[in-house]
């Protein structure tokens, strides 16, 4: 890159070295018709003004231009399906996170939520809970189904045993000791049924008691709220229509804050950093300068472009920006003091060269000078001056390297 630049900067003194003797030259043979126009080639002093470089402090600043942009915005959808029996706010209405934007009709979501309710009341009835008091099942042990099961499967083990010694004495037929040992195991059965029985039952009121808390949930989204606080940008569906689920009803943005969304150019990365003060204008109040901060940067550069994406918060109270206004402006980065400058009026530019007159005597010298920053009438001297020279000031069109000048300061 510096070869690049050293390669540019001696096109620039070539093309001033051979431009300025032909306008020299243009302008000579302009003399012979207003000899009044060039004085100092003929013999004749060019009176001038001089002045001298300064030292002042210059802001430096980097260029933006972005679009404003809601920080948070919403499309609000309807969650249940269901016709639509208010809409409570207009294009423009401004409403607090919460606020009630639309109603449906709850009456099929009313239905369901009592149908839901009755099938988990049954379930806990089953399980001998009432819901209300006491919402946890209890023990296997402990639930009817499981104690009648229980009690025959012991009836049926102590007749087993009764008939078993009876038996054993001659005293009954094998035929009820078999019978005693099959009711034995069918009462066991129905004791592991039972418990199979309740295992699905204690299932099915989870299930429940999800459905049932589901069709709640429907119905409290029959009225939609507001998920965040901000204006009315859209207003997508009307009364008497019926909706389907996840359909858009309301659009809102938050007005305040702001933030502009823009990309600097990736050779500004070293300076950018969150907190920087930033100053833009809006096409919509001309002459009315916006302040903001840089709040959020990129950490990547984009490869298409060469830019990153910085994020600038802007405050919004009097909700005179709006989302989706250009800005244009600057980034206020860093303040160098004890700077060199000249007065823009003693600059000379001439097919992108740009050079000063120095006074030395009654002559002048035309001096090359690169330019840096702008700080009000001032123009920053990046190389070319030392500070101690007199500049001249005014009749530049006049002078040329070695004319004659007079000062009259």
């Amino acid at each position: 890159m510096r070869g690049l630049e050293w390669r540019a900067e001696i096109w620039r003194v070539l093309a001033a070295a051979v431009l300025f003797p032909v306008l020299i030259s243009c302008i000579s043979c302009g003399q012979q018709n207003n000899p009044g126009n060039l004085a100092g080639l003929k013999g004749t002093a060019v009176p001038i003004q001089t002045t001298r470089p300064e030292r002042i402090t210059i802001q430096r600043k980097v260029d933006l231009a972005g679009t404003l942009v809601s920080i948070d915005q919403a499309r609000v959808s309807s969650e249940v399906a269901g016709m639509v029996r208010e809409v409570l706010v207009n294009l423009g209405d401004e409403v607090p996170a919460g606020a009630v934007l639309v109603r449906l009709d709850p009456r099929e979501l009313e239905i369901e939520l009592r149908r839901a309710e009755s099938q988990l009341r049954q379930t806990e009835a089953q399980l001998g809970i009432d819901g209300v008091r006491v919402k946890t099942p209890p023990p296997d042990e402990e639930i009817a189904a499981v104690r009648t099961a229980a009690a025959n499967r012991d009836d049926a083990r102590a007749q087993l045993e009764r008939a078993t010694r009876l038996r054993s004495r001659n005293l009954l037929a094998q035929a009820d000791l078999d019978a005693a040992e099959t009711r034995v195991k069918v009462t066991e059965a129905a004791y592991q049924a039972a418990l199979e029985n309740v295992h699905s039952l204690k299932a099915s009121l989870q299930e429940r008691r999800a459905a049932f808390e589901l069709a709640q949930k429907k119905l409290a989204d029959a009225v939609i709220r507001a998920p965040v606080a901000g204006s009315v940008s859209e207003r997508l569906v009307h009364p008497g229509e019926f909706i389907r689920e996840n359909t858009p009803v309301i659009g809102l943005v938050q007005l305040h804050p702001l933030k502009v969304s823009t990309g600097i150019q990736e050779r500004h990365a070293a300076v950018i950093r969150p907190g920087l003060p930033v100053q833009f204008q809006v096409e919509s109040f001309p002459g009315k300068t916006f302040e903001g901060k840089v709040a959020y940067i990129s950490p990547a550069v984009d490869q298409g472009t060469r830019t990153f994406a910085v994020e600038v918060l802007v405050d919004n109270q009097n909700r005179q920006l709006k989302p989706g206004f250009f800005a244009k402006g600057t980034i206020l980065v860093q303040r160098d003091e004890n700077v060199l400058a000249v007065p823009e009026e003693t600059i000379s530019t001439l097919a992108g060269v740009s050079a000063v007159f120095v006074v030395e005597g009654d002559k002048v010298r035309q001096q090359t000078v690169e330019l840096g920053a702008r700080e009000g009438k001032y123009v920053e001297i990046l190389s070319g001056l030392t500070g101690d020279e007199v500049l001249a000031s005014t009749n530049l069109s006049q002078l040329a390297n070695g004319v004659e000048v007079e000062v009259t300061d």
